[in-house]
């Protein structure tokens, strides 16, 4: 059995004790048959953990995440724990990737209401009579372990310390429209890789520019864990409406709620177009034509919104098509058979939100 580093922050009342004077506890169960998962804070506590786990021959997947989880974020979860003995969820809220005028401080944060959603999609043991250790760990640090020199993290005009910063694939479409995310993405996520070495890592289709660009990242900086191919992509988790969940949803109003859903029928708009007998048929289709179509959508929306009064201020950010591989944004006519992204960004009141459809491809 693979032993886990004692650590504080445990979901619920301790009921574990040390079997030795040094860091490492075998953890009982919660009660209901279900092990406590470990809440790992420091970097030297990971790199035990994790020595003993490939010690053992014990695949890891990781799960990026900063919290304030969703349906999203748990199916990201059970999938590697399905596919893999351990895993990894990271909860970090990193402030690189915020620029000064966004919203860090109000990011939501919900540890212990995350603790209990990770807690209830644990496996259940085979035998009630074993007992479980469990298959997920948290690794939840703070700013200083993840940023150690402890400088300026949010306007890096003033930062000191490494950057790591994917030209030509960062400054376009999100990149365009935030121009520090990217860079405070591929800082971050080299730092986690780096801390846990996964053998695997999930992340998911909702910010597709993201995941396509950090498996740019991890090929040209030679990683082993994880390799490109091992990075995965898995679809977006949607409400009933179609509106991609997002953490930031919780930011909207319940008259906010019913307009989001909007973003997702443009993009849709735009993939029926292609999609289309008339475009197989041999029509000329063009990128412009994609643009138009998912843009009306959002002009129509903005119309309804006004003449019936609800409130509700709704805007624009992007409408894009960009290549898979290059990033680069696609115009003029379209021929069958191409692999590419429709993804768009829109302003619900004070809220942003990001979608993305994949045409001629799927997710790994």
């Amino acid at each position: 059995m693979l032993t886990l580093p004692f650590v504080k922050g445990m979901a619920g009342p301790s009921t574990l004790s040390r079997t030795t004077p040094k860091t490492f506890m075998r953890h009982a169960s919660n009660g209901n048959g279900q092990p406590h998962i470990p809440v790992i804070r420091t970097l030297g506590q990971l790199r035990r953990w994790r020595k003993e786990a490939r010690d053992k021959g014990l695949e890891v997947g990781v799960v990026p995440t900063m919290g304030a989880l969703h349906e999203g974020h748990l199916n990201l979860v059970r999938t590697s724990l399905s596919r893999h003995p351990l895993t990894v969820m990271t909860l970090f809220v990193n402030p690189m990737q915020f620029a000064p005028h966004e919203d860090l401080s109000s990011y939501p944060r919900t540890f212990e209401r995350d603790l209990s959603l990770l807690q209830s999609i644990l496996p259940t043991p085979a035998s009630p009579r074993q007992m479980p250790e469990s298959p997920l760990v948290i690794f939840a640090p703070t700013p200083d372990v993840m940023y150690p020199l402890k400088g300026e993290l949010q306007d890096l005009r003033s930062h000191k310390g490494v950057e790591v910063d994917v030209r030509g694939w960062g400054e376009v479409m999100e990149g365009a429209s935030r121009p520090q995310f990217f860079k405070g993405v591929a800082t971050v996520c080299t730092k986690l890789f780096n801390a846990v070495e996964p053998d695997h890592a999930y992340f998911g289709q909702k910010d597709i520019q993201q995941a396509l660009l950090l498996r740019i990242l991890v090929k040209d900086l030679l990683l082993s864990h994880p390799t490109p191919s091992s990075l995965h992509i898995l679809p977006t988790t949607r409400s009933s409406t179609g509106l991609a969940l997002s953490s930031r949803n919780a930011y909207l109003s319940p008259a906010e709620l019913q307009v989001s859903p909007v973003l997702h029928k443009a993009l849709s708009a735009a993939k029926g177009l292609y999609e289309s007998p008339t475009t197989a048929e041999g029509k000329d289709i063009t990128a412009e034509d994609l643009i138009a179509a998912s843009t009306r959508v959002i002009l129509d929306e903005q119309e309804r919104i006004l003449s019936v009064n609800e409130g509700v201020e709704l805007q624009l950010d992007y409408i894009e098509l960009f290549d898979r591989d290059t990033f680069e944004p696609l115009r003029g006519p379209i021929g069958a058979g191409r692999e590419f992204v429709v993804a768009g960004a829109i302003w619900v009141g004070r809220t942003r939100l990001i979608d993305n459809l994949l045409i001629g491809w799927e997710t790994s």
